[in-house]
């Protein structure tokens, strides 16, 4: 079937959403390929598919447990044939971050967002970016800031538990349950919602380091590094295609 009939995209400065016509279903790889292909002629760079931005905020440079965004990034590689474009370190008043579709930030503190970098987050997810989060070796403290400064972003929104129901656990790999490995407790995922549309994506249980770590720095709490990568490749795949 002509890929053409089944996607349709929009892409411009301040809207990369890829627009799916049809169910996605068998058709998510594609989607891949199609994503990538946009991307690239968008920037001049043939080559580059999957993009990501590595957030720099607050007093936080962005590299928090290191190699986490290339690691992710590997992970679209290899269930796809669509190259990976290295990760680009931007801040959220950088003027490149609205030609970066998805954006990654993690951290093992609590920080706090200063009025520009508030108000530039708030234009990119409500122009169609994405932004996951993960706090890293599972310090509540990171996790809390997260809950607290989207709260301050969109006063309104919805931060909520994403439910097992909702898409997202089941785009590339279906995902019913999320046990922790130390606690007798399912992990959820974390959003905020405008409109009913998820922006932005956060897991308090250490999946940076579930996925590209082995769980090896999540002392008394963390999910196995298996479901770590299916979930951080499901996260990837719903911000492609939503």
């Amino acid at each position: 079937m002509d890929g053409a009939k089944i996607l349709g995209t929009e892409l411009s400065r301040w809207n990369w959403r890829l627009v799916v016509k049809k169910h996605l279903g068998i058709y998510v790889l594609l989607t891949l390929v199609a994503w990538g292909a946009v991307w690239g002629q968008a920037t001049g760079d043939g080559l580059s598919s999957f993009f990501m931005g590595r957030v720099k905020y607050s007093k936080n440079d962005g590299n928090d447990c290191r190699g986490v965004g290339r690691n992710l990034a590997k992970l679209v590689s290899q269930v796809s044939t669509v190259p990976i474009a290295d990760e680009k370190r931007v801040a959220f008043t950088d003027p490149v971050l609205f030609e970066t579709p998805f954006l990654f930030m993690n951290g093992h503190r609590s920080f706090a967002l200063n009025g520009a970098e508030l108000e530039n987050l708030r234009v990119y997810l409500e122009h169609g970016g994405f932004l996951f989060a993960s706090g890293c070796c599972t310090n509540p403290a990171f996790p809390e800031a997260w809950r607290r400064e989207m709260r301050r972003v969109f006063p309104s929104a919805q931060v909520r538990r994403i439910d097992y129901t909702h898409p997202i656990y089941r785009v590339f790999y279906r995902i019913d349950r999320v046990r922790s490995l130390h606690r007798n407790a399912d992990v959820f995922l974390e959003g905020v919602f405008l409109d009913n549309r998820l922006v932005s994506v956060m897991c308090e249980d250490g999946l940076c380091c579930a996925f590209s770590a082995n769980n090896s720095c999540n002392v008394g709490r963390g999910i196995s590094p298996q479901v770590g990568k299916k979930l951080a490749l499901n996260l990837a795949v719903y911000a492609m295609t939503h």
